[in-house]
Parts: C-alpha cells; sequence; structure tokens
C-alpha cells in the first residue's frame, strides 16, 4: 500500500519527521518497504498483511498514525446534496445470488460533464501511481484509496432497462473489460449484468460497453460489497487482477459501504460541474443484507500481565482500545472495585476488566488476545523489556498426539504416503464399504465434488479413489495413509465421528496385516491382534478379516474382490484396512517396561500339520499360543500347500515354527519336542489336525 504523505495530513496532524512515522508504522505492525519523493510529495510504501485491509486506504494508516502520535482523527465529509426524484425511481437493483454479493448499493446522478480532473486530483493519484483518466473515473479511485472501499460508474443509459441484476455468470457468457479483453466467464462467478448480459465481473474489473465516456452525462455509483472467496477464485481463474479485487479478497469494511458511496457522490458533484449543474438522487438503491452487529469482547487487565509480562495503566488501555475505533460498552477499574466472580457482562477477572465493541474495519478483533496485541503493538513492542519475567506453563504431549506421531512414524518408515481426502464421497463409493454401520449416510445439501454429497462412513471409498488418480497418472509406488474421522449416523442424535485410520497398499494380505501388527507392536499394545474371518463384497473371500484387540473390534482388512476393483475403476491389486484410533490409544503404552535380555538359549521348532480347508491360521495360532504357554517366545506362519496330487481334496497342510525359550533355565531339545508333541496333539483334538502321511 502506497500512501502520501500530503493525504495523510487531511486527517491527522503529523508533528513528527516522515522517518519517525515510518518507524513508528512498522514497530506497529506496518513494515515500511521504502519512501519515494514524487513532485512536491512523499510516496511511502507499507506491507499491509493480509488481516489489516483497513489499512489499505489512507483513513485506516491514518487511523494508526493519529494513535500512535497521540492526535485525533479527523473524518472528512460524506454528504452530497441531493434533490428529487429518488434514486429508487430512476433504476432498479436486484440480487440473485447472495451468498456472492450480500449487499449491493446504487446511487444514481444525473448531469454529469465528462473532462479532466483538477491538478489536486490528479497529483495524489501520480504520487500513488494512479494514472489520471477523466474527473469521475479518477473519484472513484481517489475514494478507493481514502478508504479501502472500491466503487464502479456505470454510463446508467448504456445499460438496458436501466438496471442492475446482481447473479451468476452462465455458461458460454463472454464479457469485454474496460481494459478491452474478452473473457469467458463461467457459472460460479458473480457478475453485474443488465436486462440482457453482464456489464461487469462482480469485485474484479468492469465492462467496456458500459463505461463512461466523454458524452456520458447520467451514471449509476456502485458500492457493493462480495464474498472474498469468490472474488479471490474469480480473479484468479481469469487471471484478472485489479486493486479492486485485491481489497475485496482481504474483505471490506461492511458498514463503510454507504459511506463510500456518499463520499464518491460529494467529489462528482463537485468535480464533474457543480451543486448547480449535477444532481445526485435523493437516497440510495441499497439490495441486500445489512451489518450484522459485533459481538462484544472483554479484556482482563491482569491477563495483559499475564502475557506480556509488563503492568500498562488501565486507562490507557481504555484510550488505545477507544482510539483504535472500539466502543467501551463497560469498565471496572481495580482501583475503585475489587473485581471477583462473574458479572452479566462476562468479566470474570480479579484486578477489573474493560468490554468493548470492535469496530466493523476490524474484523480480526473477535477475541480477548487480540486486544491485548493491539494494547501491546501502540503501547510499544520496544517498551517491553527484554528480561520481562513472562509466567511459562509446562506442556506435554496428550497421549492421543503421541499415537498419531508413532502412527505417522510406522507407517511412513513401512513406505505409506499420509493422504489428506475431502470427508464427502460419492453415492456408489459410500455403499461399496460401510464396516461400521448400517445406517443410511448423511447427505450434504450441496455437493464438494462432482457427485460427492455423503458424508463417508469410512475412510476406505476415499482412499481408494485416491489410489486410482494415481494409477491414472502412471505413478509406481501407490502406498497410502490417512487418519481422519468419519460420520456414523444415529437416530434422533447428531452423528457420532470417531477418528479411524485407513491403509491402501498394492501388497497383498499378508504384508498389510504385517503392517498393522507392526504398528500394534510399536505402539507396545500388551495384546495381540487376533484375525477373524469375515465377508464383505468389496473384499476376497478367505482374504479379508475382522481384528480383534482384546476382544473389541479395531477393525478389517482386506484385498480387494473384483467387483471392488470395479467399483473403484483400479487396475492393479489392492489391500485396504481400517482400524479405530479410540482402541490404539486405549492400549497403547507410553512408558516401555524395562525386560532383561533372557542368558538361556532358545530352540526352534517346525510343525507341518493336515487340516480342513476352512481352518483359519487365527484358530491355529490361538491354540498353539495356549498349549505353548510361557515358553513360547516366537510364532511364525511358513506356507500353506494344496497339492491336488498330496494333499486330498478339501484338505490342506499348514507349515508353522515357533521359538521356544525357558527364563528360568536352559531347555533341552526332549523339552522342545515334548511341547512340540504337546501342540500337535492339541490342533488335533482341537481342530482335526493330521500329520500328513507323504
Amino acid at each position: 500500500m502506497i500512501v502520501s504523505w500530503n493525504w495523510l495530513k487531511d486527517y491527522v496532524v503529523l508533528d513528527i519527521e516522515p522517518e519517525e512515522l515510518a518507524r513508528r508504522l512498522m514497530m506497529a505492525g506496518l513494515n515500511h518497504e521504502s519512501t519515494k519523493t514524487v513532485d512536491d510529495d512523499l510516496a511511502i510504501d507499507l506491507e499491509v498483511t493480509s488481516n489489516r485491509p483497513d489499512c489499505l486506504g489512507h483513513l485506516g494508516v491514518a487511523r494508526e498514525a493519529a494513535v500512535l502520535c497521540g492526535h485525533p482523527l479527523r473524518l472528512p465529509p460524506a454528504a452530497p446534496r441531493e434533490s428529487q426524484p429518488a434514486a429508487a425511481e430512476l433504476t432498479r437493483v436486484a440480487i440473485e445470488c447472495p451468498e456472492l454479493c450480500p449487499r449491493y448499493i446504487a446511487r444514481v446522478i444525473r448531469g454529469v460533464r465528462i473532462g479532466p480532473s483538477p491538478d489536486w486530483l490528479v497529483g495524489r493519484l501520480r504520487t500513488l501511481g494512479i494514472s489520471s483518466i477523466n474527473n469521475v473515473v479518477d473519484v472513484t479511485n481517489y475514494v478507493l484509496m481514502e478508504c479501502g472501499q472500491p466503487l464502479h460508474v456505470f454510463d446508467l443509459t448504456k445499460l438496458t432497462g436501466r438496471q442492475i441484476l446482481v447473479r451468476e455468470a452462465r455458461t458460454g457468457e463472454r464479457l469485454e473489460a474496460i481494459d478491452h479483453k474478452t473473457y469467458e466467464l463461467s457459472p460460479g462467478m458473480c457478475v453485474i449484468a443488465d436486462e440482457q448480459s453482464p456489464v461487469a465481473v462482480g469485485g474484479v474489473m468492469g465492462g467496456a460497453a458500459s463505461e463512461v465516456s466523454a458524452a456520458t452525462t447520467e451514471i449509476l455509483l456502485e458500492a457493493a460489497q462480495f464474498d472474498p472467496a469468490s472474488v479471490r477464485a474469480t480473479a484468479r481463474r481469469l487471471n484478472l487482477h485489479s486493486d479492486s479485487s485485491y481489497r475485496f479478497e482481504r474483505g471490506v469494511d461492511p458498514e463503510g459501504v454507504d459511506w463510500a458511496s456518499r463520499r464518491a457522490a460529494q467529489w462528482i458533484q463537485e468535480l464533474a460541474g457543480g451543486h448547480e449543474q449535477v444532481h445526485v438522487a435523493a437516497g440510495s438503491v441499497d439490495v441486500g443484507r445489512q451489518p450484522a452487529p459485533r459481538a462484544p469482547v472483554v479484556l482482563r487487565f491482569d491477563q495483559l500481565r499475564r502475557i506480556l509480562g509488563i503492568e500498562i495503566d488501565p486507562a490507557e488501555v481504555c484510550r488505545i482500545l477507544q482510539a483504535l475505533g472500539n466502543t467501551e460498552r463497560s469498565v471496572v477499574f481495580p482501583a475503585r472495585v475489587d473485581y471477583r466472580g462473574s458479572s452479566p457482562a462476562g468479566q470474570a477477572a480479579d484486578g477489573g476488566a474493560v468490554e468493548v465493541v470492535p469496530p466493523s474495519w476490524r474484523a480480526d478483533l473477535t477475541r480477548e488476545i487480540d486486544l491485548i496485541e493491539e494494547v501491546a503493538r501502540i503501547h510499544g513492542y520496544d517498551a517491553i523489556p527484554e528480561d520481562v519475567s513472562v509466567p511459562m506453563a509446562t506442556s506435554a504431549r496428550s497421549i492421543e498426539d503421541w499415537v498419531l506421531a508413532e502412527v505417522r512414524q510406522v507407517l511412513t518408515a513401512a513406505g505409506f504416503d499420509e493422504a489428506l481426502t475431502v470427508s464427502v464421497v460419492e453415492e456408489d463409493w459410500s455403499a461399496a464399504f460401510s464396516p461400521w454401520t448400517d445406517a443410511p449416510p448423511l447427505v450434504a445439501s450441496m455437493p464438494v465434488l462432482r457427485r460427492a454429497d455423503r458424508l463417508r462412513r469410512s475412510l476406505v471409498p476415499s482412499l481408494l479413489g485416491a489410489r486410482r488418480t494415481n494409477e491414472t497418472l502412471a505413478n509406481p509406488v501407490i502406498e497410502l495413509f490417512e487418519t481422519a474421522r468419519v460420520y456414523l449416523p444415529r437416530s434422533g442424535s447428531l452423528p457420532d465421528e470417531p477418528l479411524m485410520l485407513a491403509l491402501a497398499s498394492g501388497g497383498d494380505f499378508l504384508h498389510v496385516k504385517g503392517v498393522v501388527e507392526a504398528l500394534i507392536s510399536s505402539l507396545k499394545c500388551p495384546e495381540r491382534v487376533e484375525a477373524q474371518p469375515v465377508e464383505f463384497d468389496l473384499l476376497q473371500r478367505g482374504r479379508s478379516a475382522r481384528l480383534l484387540l482384546a476382544g473389541e473390534v479395531l477393525g478389517y482388512l482386506g484385498q480387494l474382490s473384483a467387483g471392488g476393483m470395479k467399483t473403484f475403476e483400479l487396475r492393479e491389486h489392492a489391500t485396504v484396512a481400517e482400524l479405530r484410533m479410540d482402541l490404539l490409544i486405549k492400549f497403547a503404552v507410553r512408558v516401555p517396561r524395562y525386560e532383561p535380555l533372557s542368558v538361556y538359549p532358545a530352540i526352534s521348532r517346525d510343525l507341518n500339520l493336515q487340516f480342513d480347508a476352512g481352518v483359519a491360521w487365527s484358530a491355529l495360532e490361538r491354540v498353539v499360543r495356549t498349549e505353548a504357554g510361557g515358553l513360547l517366545e516366537r510364532l511364525d506362519y511358513r506356507d500353506t500347500y494344496r497339492d491336488p496330487q498330496r494333499v486330498p481334496p478339501g484338505k490342506k497342510r499348514v507349515l508353522f515354527s515357533f521359538l521356544l525359550r525357558d527364563p528360568q533355565g536352559t531347555l533341552t531339545g526332549a523339552q522342545a519336542d515334548e511341547l512340540r508333541d504337546r501342540v500337535a496333539a492339541a490342533c488335533a483334538d482341537q481342530l482335526g489336525a493330521e500329520m500328513p502321511s507323504v
């Protein structure tokens, strides 16, 4: 933002040197970039942060200067001399897209004479690097740089139907802007239109067809409020940026829209023909919602000491807040009242408090800490000693944060990349996999993406969609995980929103099961994961499982079936898993327990047993662990054989090994053999196992 030194002096007494003003503004948050001499003026370039759009005009900078210099702010008048007929009799305004344009004010000015601007106006704009066009357009630029509110003027006679319609652009519409380039418009963009076609892109730039010319005598003056996100998206899509879009993207003062309209009308009346020649129609056509009242904010005086480490006189605190435009509603000074407990206004603070209503131009003031920052920067950060004592409180990561960090560490080490996906999916994807509930999904009123309007009940469909996208980009390795909440509907209540962990891998069932077991081991859970067969249409039968942890359902794991791959249009095989984060947090052991290494050797034994084809590994594992007891140190699955020449139909052979160790002494070979035989016998009794004949 470039400001004129001479222009600033219209609003506040500047009895300091420009270098000192630049220093004070810099210490208050407006970083000084440079100062250049332009004719008999100084152009001061200030860096304005995105949360301070009020300083994108001379009045905002002057307000800061007034507070820092201790002088009052002189607000200029905005009172044009109006006459009949009323503006509402000369034009009409309608808003069809209030979400894109909350408010639109139109004023009608007749009898204007388009011509050159006076030298003082040309000079001020030249200081800011703005070229003079004509007296009417220069006024809109002047008011823009004065208060930060963009304006636009239309030749009213060029508007078909003499009316304004604020709506979304329609497919195929085009507009030649005042830069004389033609732009393709699309739905979602806000346009200002007449009865037939667009005449401006809302908040970005006007159109050439309705711009004022030397023959213009009747104008419509626009002052509006546009949605910042919409203006930003439109400007980027059209690659069309302007001083107006820059300010609308950051937000304008909702209560300053009408002031800017009146201020511009007054200047046009004075500079485009005079009061006798130029007639400002009475009133305005003000359409849309009025500014909502600001919520009050309470500042407790003792919080200044706690956060800044210094004492600031409460009277000075109130002076600073009022000088910045805050309206004081109530104040309790500590010197007069021993203030304890809670008041109806919410001033719960020993030592007094002040309650203020932030000004409309400061949308960033919503919390107590915001007011503390305002007091600190105006009082002066340099007034805070370097060795000031600020109370500090130690903090530590919660068990939830620790588990999430451990999950990310383990999975990234295993070759997975973290994904971030939206919380809505298509209807078909939502129906493809929902292991946690049978209730129909919640439906969003507007799709976030094309056809994606169902709040997801599982993370798996989102990850498979991300996997499909990566396949279309020919990425060779697509290992993804995500931690996010799902939305499980509940009758008559808000949905349950549990935190889930999901994985999507190109590996097989055993690979992903091993990753899950590695995660459980890293979290030092005292319980082991048990897998039980489960059936889902999305997953292969025999290659899918329900995972249990201490008897509770931890999650689900499985390879995609042919139908599942078709649903998500995948070319390569994939395996998915989804786990409950609350169970991982519940059973995680943050502080590991020390266990001494055994000094006694271990003995390994193998078993090759024949089972019915339907016997699951989880059942076999349970029998082995129960029978081996405390001597079992490790159990490993090796392989499964289904050779039709050696294995009878309906049977399978499972090869597994286990490591045995006695913590109290050396385990002999005979003892190991005896335990192996007991395991084989238990498998025969409980699972119908047989020793293979060949």
